[in-house]
């Protein structure tokens, strides 16, 4: 079964702003809440699963003691200072209850991370000092965790057309920078064997119309999500993503290619969601519009090379494995604190 986030609150006095942008990914579930606080807006919120909480961006509407403060008690909450950081972090681990209380704000934007305990374990290959997951960090500034926030927030409220993988890498990204992971693993990665690369490039080009999970490729190499990801990379050069849709771009190619083929069509049959949303990818990736690259290619014969797969002494192995079915609901809850 998907994961579900299962929040517990008690809030008074917050205002969402803006209708709840959210995307889900293998054990993950990111929200991006828009709210206004006045002041003495508070709240109590508790949950099963560890969460990450990263103020995105803050109005204080020119007050000088504007700000959230988030603690272990409501007292902590109410008398703590408010801190230099304009986008604070705070990571509450499992069945941990925090309050947080609100000096005047015009709007304050967030994203809440949730995650299943155990798929993060497996993310990392179970190399994560368990300690890590049991230790609040509360209200702490990090660039690098706002810079990766962002991304996945926009990802929430724009996606980007990169599909699941994009998500999970910058997720992965995200729980080792905030979590403090650096160490679960050497940071020295060696490349793919020749087996896993040919295994890893088969898969990703005959699935490549379809959503793919790193979950998926992980399992096929035998390597955890975050060591396959830079392995992956440290050999061909591009993270597994950029190689899906360059192979769905090569797709779009050969139908291009194709008498009487329009460009609807070609969008539907590739799997993006309509013409202007191949129009930006293809351009993105290419450096033209799919008309323009088109017109230029009418009548030329089109060259698609065999798939290149590195040499290996490996027997042959069967490439497909069985994977749940994403759940698209998310039970959403009605305040937009952490």
């Amino acid at each position: 079964m998907s994961f579900r986030p299962r929040m517990q609150s008690f809030h008074v006095g917050v205002e969402v702003l803006s209708p709840l942008n959210w995307r889900s990914w293998n054990g993950v579930v990111a929200d991006v809440w828009e709210v206004a606080c006045p002041r003495g807006a508070r709240g109590e919120y508790v949950s099963p699963d560890p969460r990450l909480f990263i103020v995105l961006d803050q109005g204080a509407g020119g007050a000088p003691d504007a700000g959230i403060r988030i603690g272990e008690t409501a007292s902590r909450a109410m008398r703590g200072a408010i801190v230099a950081e304009a986008n604070p972090v705070c990571y509450v681990p499992a069945d941990m209850c925090i309050w947080s209380h609100a000096s005047p704000l015009c709007r304050l934007r967030h994203l809440d991370l949730h995650f299943d305990r155990r798929n993060v374990e497996e993310r990392f290959g179970g190399k994560i000092d368990g300690g890590a997951l049991d230790t609040p960090r509360l209200m702490f500034g990090d660039d690098r965790v706002l810079r990766l926030a962002r991304l996945i927030a926009d990802e929430c409220a724009h996606p980007s057309g990169l599909e699941d993988m994009y998500g999970e890498s910058l997720v992965n990204a995200l729980l080792t920078a905030a979590l403090r992971l650096e160490g679960s693993e050497p940071r020295a990665r060696s490349r793919l064997s020749q087996w896993q690369l040919r295994r890893a490039v088969a898969y990703i080009e005959d699935n490549c119309l379809r959503r793919i999970r790193l979950e998926e490729l992980a399992e096929l190499t035998g390597l955890s999500q975050s060591y396959f990801s830079h392995a992956f990379k440290a050999s061909t050069g591009l993270p597994p993503h950029r190689w899906q849709m360059r192979a769905r771009i090569e797709k779009v190619k050969e139908l291009l290619g194709a008498r009487g083929a329009s460009l609807p069509d070609v969008a539907a049959m590739t799997g993006f969601s309509d013409q202007a949303h191949l129009t930006r990818i293809f351009r993105k990736m290419v450096g033209t519009t799919p008309a323009a690259w088109k017109r230029d290619h009418a009548g030329a014969p089109l060259v698609t090379g065999a798939r290149k797969k590195p040499e290996s002494s490996d027997p042959p192995q069967e490439r497909s494995i069985q994977h749940p079915r994403r759940d698209a609901t998310h039970p959403v809850r009605q305040d937009g604190l952490p």
